[in-house]
């Protein structure tokens, strides 16, 4: 079914998560699009009502609800802010939740450039007639429900007529067991250790049969553990002791764990800073500085919005980044760059206390946005404004001229 252009706009993940973050009630939204859906024969209200659900935490209905607006249609055109279009960009995405892909359309924000997303499963391949685009970007993340779709993907793009970002063989290299294997020796880069282990062998550690020395060649407890296939530190916790891991896992009915040494980065404040940098064809950019009293960060709950000082440091450390945090850590990025061979790539990050780069995750699909209040955080537009700008520019120094 070619139904590339509708009357109504598909709403889409920026304009519906701006409107959640600052405060608005989606659940009217959510009645009109459930009312929408009933004619709707684009999967547009569907598409939409899904993304609804989602940022009310309501995600097994949002993905039933997903793969009804994707048995309809697979393509959905992203409104662009200008007629003025400079080029044509096809983002090949998979099913799933908000961590399931890149968010591309945050990147692309009051763009010039047109956006078309298809959505491909395992069992829905990409349709044989697509929108015509300029650069293609795989946008699907590394899990291990994914592989295979990398795989097929990587299968389907093999004599692809336009340039490709993000080639699916490469995310495919992100586990975070396999991107410890990619960093190892890397100089300027301390990155633990982490290895997949099956609950059956933590079973045995924390009963005291096995050492976890045994497994974990570069240390012991105190360790960091989450399940496989886990994000935004969803059931991530440090566990000290083996007691501390028999209570874990009696929560936790997973049958595989990453498992890492804890790394101690506080600064000599006392305080940790985690680091969210983007490359954008090699180029490192500063998007977030979380500032905390504790170990595990997330920039919402940092406490950044509540706090005068830590923004003041935020800003100056954006402000500074180029000529010194980017100077100091140069060859540890591009390093990075290199050894992933990613167009685009997120890195969360910190420092040691001897000043090297101390790697949290890489990923293709980290959140980048502008969405935070601009009373509170001005200095934040400027600095996102020259990512997105960056990321534009990777595309339009890859569009090859007579590519239409």
């Amino acid at each position: 079914m070619n139904t590339f252009n509708h009357k109504q706009p598909l709403l889409g993940l920026a304009k519906l998560m701006r409107m959640a973050y600052s405060g608005a009630d989606l659940a009217p939204l959510g009645t009109q699009l459930i009312e929408r859906a009933e004619t709707d024969t684009s999967g547009k209200a569907l598409m939409d009502l899904s993304t609804v659900l989602q940022l009310r935490g309501n995600r097994d209905l949002a993905l039933t609800m997903q793969a009804q607006a994707l048995k309809i249609q697979q393509i959905y055109t992203q409104p662009t802010a200008t007629e003025m279009v400079a080029l044509k960009l096809l983002v090949i995405m998979g099913a799933g939740d908000l961590m399931a892909n890149t968010p591309v359309e945050f990147l692309l924000e009051d763009s010039d450039v047109a956006l078309d997303i298809v959505y491909a499963t395992p069992e829905l391949p990409l349709p044989t007639e697509l929108p015509k685009h300029d650069v293609l970007f795989v946008a699907i993340a590394q899990s291990d429900q994914n592989m295979p779709l990398l795989k097929a993907i990587n299968i389907a793009l093999s004599a692809w007529p336009c340039p490709i970002l993000n080639k699916p063989e490469r995310i495919a290299l992100l586990s975070r067991d396999e991107v410890c294997n990619l960093l190892y020796s890397a100089p300027g880069i301390i990155i633990p250790t982490t290895l997949r282990l099956a609950r059956q062998v933590l079973e045995q550690v924390a009963d005291k049969q096995l050492q976890l020395s045994d497994s974990l060649k570069d240390g012991n407890f105190p360790v960091i553990i989450r399940p496989v296939d886990s994000h935004a530190g969803k059931d991530l916790d440090k566990i000290d002791d083996a007691n501390a891991l028999a209570s874990y896992l009696q929560d936790m009915p997973n049958k595989e764990f990453y498992v890492s040494r804890f790394v101690d980065y506080r600064s000599p404040d006392g305080l940790f800073r985690k680091y969210r940098i983007v490359l954008i064809d090699g180029k490192p950019y500063v998007c977030h500085v979380g500032i905390s009293e504790h170990w595990m960060i997330h920039y919402l709950n940092a406490g950044m919005a509540e706090s005068m000082e830590k923004r003041a440091e935020e800003e100056r450390f954006m402000t500074d980044f180029d000529n010194e945090f980017a100077c100091k850590h140069a060859k540890a990025f591009h390093t990075i760059y290199e050894r992933a061979g990613l167009d685009y790539l997120g890195i969360d990050c910190g420092e040691t206390a001897n000043g090297d780069l101390l790697i949290f995750e890489i990923d293709s699909c980290m959140i980048i946005h502008a969405i935070d209040p601009v009373d509170i955080f001005p200095y934040k537009q400027p600095q996102m404004n020259k990512v997105f700008g960056a990321f534009r520019q990777m595309l339009l120094n890859v569009k090859q001229p007579d590519n239409h």
